[in-house]
């Protein structure tokens, strides 16, 4: 399994968005230039999941975010933890709405970016 999250971007519309399925797990929301904006997860305390996290997200945003991608994930916080992680490692920061994330991450080391799948860490 590939570490980036690698689904295809979807157009971030409320027709889109009522229907994700109500399901745990990651996602990001970016600009439509390909610049991630959040990332975040729908946990055990989204009442519709991935469907109710994602629309407060794009509330929150606003016009900002443009597209979205998911990922469902049973154990969403260490994968959520390990995207932004990721983020940090290729941009060198959060992602600017991420004022939410936790305070003590980890650091990867990940293949660069469009070499290979990702996968690696050294």
């Amino acid at each position: 399994m590939a570490i980036r999250l690698t689904k295809p971007w979807q157009p971030l519309t409320a027709e889109a968005v009522r229907a994700l399925p109500g399901q745990l797990g990651v996602y990001q929301l970016d600009d439509g230039e390909g610049r991630i904006l959040y990332i975040g997860y729908a946990g055990g305390r989204s009442l519709f999941g991935l469907r109710s996290a994602i629309a407060e997200a794009q509330a929150r945003l606003g016009a900002a975010a443009r597209r979205f991608r998911y990922e469902v994930n049973q154990q969403y916080m260490s994968r959520y933890e390990e995207l932004l992680m990721l983020h940090i490692a290729d941009h060198g920061a959060l992602p600017p709405e991420n004022c939410d994330a936790p305070r003590k991450l980890g650091r990867l080391s990940p293949v660069a970016a469009g070499t290979d799948d990702g996968s690696r860490t050294h």
